[in-house]
C-alpha cells in the first residue's frame, strides 16, 4: 500500500516516498557492487529490499526515492532514534555522484525534519573509509562527533548535524543550507 507521506521538491530534485512499485528499481540498485559495497557489503535479497526499502517500515522508518529531473538517482531514508532524534541513510547511483546532489537531497530532508517534525538531533554514520560520503555529509552540515569502531556494519563515523537552528535558505535551490 502506498503511504501518504510528504513529497519534497527543490531545484529539480525530488524526494518521493518509496512504494512497492519501486521494488524492481531498488532491488536492481541493491544488487549493484557500487551500491552494496557501502550498504551491507553484499547484494541484498529481493525479499529484504521489499521488507526494508519500499515503505513498509513506516512510521518508524520513512523511505524516499531521490529523483533528479524526474529520473530516479538514489534512495534516502530517515529512522526515528528517539523523541526529536533521527538518523539518515542515503545512496546515489554512480552516475549521480560528485554533482552536489547528495548534499542537496540531505538538506531537503533535513529541512523537512526540522520545520515539519520539529526534530533537532540528526545523525549519520558513514563507513570510515567512504571519503565521498563523509565529504557529502559535511557539505550537508554534519560534523564528525566520534569514530564508531564497533558499528554493526563495520567501522563508521558518527556525524551530527551542526547548529540546525542556524539554517538559512539557499536562494538558487530553495533548500535550507546550514550556517557556517
Amino acid at each position: 500500500m502506498d503511504h501518504p507521506h510528504t513529497t519534497l521538491e527543490a531545484g529539480g530534485l525530488r524526494l518521493r516516498p518509496s512504494t512497492p512499485g519501486d521494488l524492481d528499481l531498488l532491488a536492481g540498485w541493491f544488487a549493484t557492487p557500487e551500491i552494496y559495497d557501502w550498504w551491507g557489503g553484499a547484494p541484498l535479497p529481493r525479499e529484504e529490499v521489499a521488507a526494508k526499502y519500499t515503505g513498509r517500515r513506516c512510521p518508524r522508518v520513512e523511505s524516499f526515492i531521490v529523483e533528479f529531473r524526474e529520473e530516479p538517482i538514489g534512495y534516502i531514508q530517515y529512522h526515528l532514534d528517539g523523541p526529536g532524534e533521527a538518523g539518515l541513510d542515503m545512496m546515489l547511483v554512480p552516475a549521480a555522484r560528485d554533482q552536489g546532489l547528495g548534499p542537496t537531497a540531505a538538506r531537503l530532508l533535513i529541512e523537512h525534519l526540522i520545520r515539519d517534525r520539529g526534530w533537532h538531533d540528526i545523525t549519520v554514520d558513514p563507513a570510515q573509509d567512504n571519503a565521498r560520503a563523509i565529504r557529502a555529509w559535511e557539505k550537508a552540515g554534519f560534523r564528525v562527533e566520534r569514530p564508531w569502531n564497533d558499528h554493526p556494519a563495520g567501522p563508521a563515523l558518527l556525524m551530527r548535524l551542526t547548529d540546525p537552528a542556524g539554517d538559512r535558505r539557499d536562494e538558487r535551490s530553495g533548500v535550507v543550507r546550514p550556517a557556517r
